[in-house]
């Protein structure tokens, strides 16, 4: 038995999700009109990385109000990358971090050498004071 927990707010759902073919909002309507199984669930073949960016003194106690830049880099926009945000908030239309998992910067690619070179690459336009991320993602 292998078990497998993934909840909405977890880097490892946030890897998942970009996988999948079918309309999501169709997978939940399913669902709730308890007709889950006449719906055809398709998935890519592409392999996914998602590379949490923490906050300062994160896991122990983690630091907030530090402003994040380069959000709106335009490399964000190709349709093989997504940040999620996790601890974040926003003021006067400004993004603030607001927990100790910040943002989740997740790529999409053929192979995973492709998606880990995307996340690493993209999450160089992110910044905030004492961010810090693991750099051993998806090599192991």
């Amino acid at each position: 038995v292998i078990e497998y927990n993934a909840r909405f707010g977890d880097p490892e759902t946030q890897a998942v999700l970009p996988r999948l073919k079918t309309d999501f909002v169709d997978i939940i309507n399913a669902v709730i009109d308890e007709k889950l199984d006449e719906i055809n669930i398709e998935w890519t073949d592409d392999a996914a990385v998602c590379i949490v960016l923490a906050s300062g003194g994160y896991p122990v106690k983690y630091e907030s109000g530090k402003e994040i830049t380069g959000l709106d880099s335009d490399v964000f926009k190709a349709d093989d990358l997504f940040v999620y945000h996790a601890g974040t908030k926003e003021e006067n239309g400004k993004i603030y971090t607001a927990g100790g998992r910040v943002l989740g910067v997740t790529a999409t690619g053929k192979t995973l050498e492709d998606a880990i070179a995307k996340s690493y690459s993209a999450l160089k336009n992110i910044s905030f004071d004492k961010m810090h991320y693991r750099n051993d993602i998806g090599r192991k």
